[in-house]
């Protein structure tokens, strides 16, 4: 159950005066509901934080207000000028005046009664708005405030700006933000003393109260004290959560499988390469959590090429030989086919029974494979989320390796190591994360990191070239395909819409068939499952030379042989989708070019994007300067700015925070797992302050 001293922030925002049906419906669209049918709660607004402030404390006088600024004037109203009776087009203006000069104060579709009430004829008035200069002559359209001479101290001097939606009234919500954040209770404090008096911190109300209440625009700097202090402790809430899910993850009964070492060495003997440094070493931190009777919880991360796939084989492998069964899950039908073209060859010299399980597996063929996981003929399975369906169920499943986990939930990491009992996770990305980011996110799991290419592969020659060139590009392929190379040619993305990215990618696969004739395959998102793998084998086989794409090859396609990537428009990609899709090539002893079309001028970040492309290919840099330009959002595949899940928090700002905040959820869990000490019954608040009470639903279930 809730804490009861929580009761004011869990009830409706309809309870707060002036928020009827109309004005709820805006707040929703604004900042979001608890579920679907439900209105915004009092607590979901005290983080509608503040975007800027509007700064009312100049006060020039009327002949020396700049053109456009925020002014307060004190005035003597003078006279009024009605427009024409009937023509409501005409504005109604007011003259005032002060020792320097004079002003219109002008409304457009005025109430007469209020104005003559707001601004009496030879009474003093303190206004303040915007001030624009016609013709030598100063106007004041619509003051933001009008205020007597006695209630001056009334007149918001600084006043917060929030993020707005349709159908709300800047000052109402500002009232409405006012009342929520004044119905916060006293609460217990959740941080340790020494470090809030180290960083000089505010409690917690007194933080929140500061941002909606600034005294000046230093109080709305992210790094300003009182930011800092929300920042931490909404970073704190997600890592404490994280480290209740890994305590339950790992207090659920765990199983230790060392292998025998016997079908690992069979694989190392049939492999045409050595493993490198760090893929050895990834290895040897798998077996060990295997080997251990607490549950594996690991993210492998390994940049484009590194060899994850043989690492999860080899892991696998020692599940297996431990008697049991190994799942690998992937997110696309196209990267799972792409794993078992990879794994097939190597399970076949080694007696490995591995299967494959997708959607499009029907019928007999299915129900074949589902009872050889029964009884256990099947070693390993490789499928797409068609592995969580209720049907699906193994003799005994061991570990699961989830491939690309940022597109899979936790729910869904849930539903998959349910299949079996104490069933070890690891989860693998291509996709270079900061190691900010790996905390936020992966905070309930151990990280192996592979951080070489395997020997033999060559870099990249990486150029940036405008797309006026277009032709020079096409004949250079020309040559290139004449003396036996393959690539791939990127459309580029069209406003965020599959279909138009399709209709691109067409296009361009017209014009470069009709340049350089039936060489040239069509690959994207929209294509049947038979289609595309169709348009995969003509290409890795040679029928076809160049695979014009749209990103739906960005993760997984591997054919050793291309060499040339062509990425047009290559300014409207994030850095973490252009590395993604260069390191489709370079994948062989080959030399490999990747050309950045682009389309002048180009703006500040995208230059700076295409300059790191060609200075650098450490997916582990690119993903640190992708998260300066762009925020963590791109990076994890989700489109917003900033860090998906957050509201407060800021990478580039508060990464040293998340250290922090890791280290004081672990250690906090490790004293008091429960959570029930003082300290740890005003942790529990702070959760629900920041909607991850799902931890204290596991802390129950024990």
């Amino acid at each position: 159950m809730r804490p009861e001293l929580l009761n004011p922030l869990f009830r409706p925002i309809t309870s707060l005066g002036g928020v009827g049906p109309k004005v709820a419906l805006a707040l929703r669209r604004l900042i979001g509901g608890a579920e679907a049918d439900e209105p915004p709660r009092v607590v979901d607004l005290l983080f509608h934080l503040p975007a800027a402030l509007i700064d009312r404390r100049n006060q020039p006088g009327i002949a020396l207000a700049p053109e456009g600024a925020i002014v307060t004037l004190k005035v003597r109203v003078d006279r009024y000028q009605k427009p024409p009776r009937g023509n409501r087009r005409v504005p109604y203006r007011i003259y005032c005046h002060d020792e320097t000069g004079e002003i219109a104060l002008t409304f457009f579709h005025a109430n007469d009664a209020w104005l003559e009430k707001q601004l009496p004829v030879g009474e003093t008035r303190y206004v303040s708005g915007r001030v624009e200069w016609f013709n030598g002559k100063p106007t004041m359209v619509h003051p933001d405030h009008i205020v007597e001479e006695a209630d001056f101290s009334s007149l918001p001097l600084i006043e917060p700006v929030y993020p707005m939606t349709a159908g709300l009234a800047r000052k109402s919500l500002a009232r409405i933000v006012g009342e929520a954040v004044e119905s916060v209770p006293a609460l217990p404090e959740w941080l340790d003393r020494k470090f809030v008096a180290k960083h000089s911190w505010p409690d917690f109300l007194s933080a929140l109260t500061q941002t909606h209440n600034p005294s000046g625009p230093g109080d709305l700097d992210p790094a300003s004290q009182h930011l800092s202090r929300l920042a931490y402790d909404e970073l704190l809430a997600s890592q404490l959560a994280l480290a209740v899910l890994r305590l339950h993850h790992r207090k659920s009964a765990g199983k230790s499988r060392p292998g025998s070492g016997e079908l690992k060495a069979k694989i190392l003997a049939a492999l045409p390469f050595s493993l490198t440094a760090s893929q050895r070493q990834a290895l040897d931190e798998i077996e060990a959590d295997l080997a251990s009777s607490e549950r594996m919880l690991r993210l492998l991360q390994g940049d484009v090429g590194s060899g994850k796939t043989v690492v999860a084989l080899l892991a696998a492998a020692t599940a297996i030989e431990a008697g049991a069964q190994a799942a690998l899950m992937a997110p696309t039908e196209l990267l799972v086919r792409q794993h078992a073209s990879t794994i097939a060859p190597i399970a076949e010299a080694v007696g490995l029974r591995v299967a494959v399980l997708t959607g499009r597996e029907k019928g007999r063929e299915r129900e074949a494979i589902l009872s050889s996981l029964a009884d256990g003929t099947i070693d390993l399975l490789l499928g797409t989320h068609a592995l969580f369906q209720g049907s699906v169920s193994f003799r005994d499943l061991a570990l699961v390796v989830v491939d690309e986990q940022h597109r899979f939930g936790v729910h869904q990491r849930l539903a998959l190591t349910s299949k079996g009992s104490a069933s070890d996770v690891l989860v693998m990305t291509a996709t270079p994360i900061p190691r900010t980011l790996v905390l936020t996110y992966y905070g309930d799991m151990d990280v192996s990191r592979l951080s070489e290419k395997p020997a033999g592969r060559r870099p990249i020659e990486t150029r940036a070239v405008p797309l006026d060139r277009l032709s020079e590009v096409v004949e250079r392929i020309r040559a290139a395909i004449d003396s036996g190379a393959k690539g791939y040619w990127v459309c580029p993305l069209v406003e965020e819409s599959e279909l138009l990215d399709v209709a691109a990618a067409e296009e361009r696969y017209n014009a470069l068939g009709e340049a350089l004739g039936p060489v040239v395959g069509l690959i994207h998102g929209r294509m049947k499952a038979p289609e595309r793998d169709r348009a995969m084998e003509n290409f890795r086989a040679g029928a076809t030379k160049v695979l014009v794409a749209t990103t739906v090859i960005e993760v997984g396609v591997d054919v050793g042989d291309a060499t040339i990537m062509v990425i047009e428009h290559a300014e409207r990609f994030g850095l973490a989708q252009l590395h993604q899709l260069r390191g489709r090539v370079g994948r062989s002893d080959r030399p490999s070019v990747c050309l950045l079309l682009y389309k002048g001028p180009l703006g500040p970040v995208a230059r700076d994007r295409l300059s790191i492309m060609r200075e650098t290919e450490d997916g582990f840099r690119i993903a640190e300067e992708d998260l300066r330009l762009r925020g963590g959002g791109e990076i994890l595949g989700t489109r917003q700015s900033g860090m998906p899940g957050f509201r407060i928090a800021r990478p580039e700002i508060h990464g040293a925070l998340m250290e922090a905040a890791r280290d004081d959820a672990r250690f906090f869990v490790e004293t008091d797992a429960e959570l029930a000490g003082e300290r740890g019954r005003a942790l529990r608040l702070l959760l629900y302050l920041f909607g991850r009470d799902e931890a204290i639903k596991l802390l129950r279930a024990g």
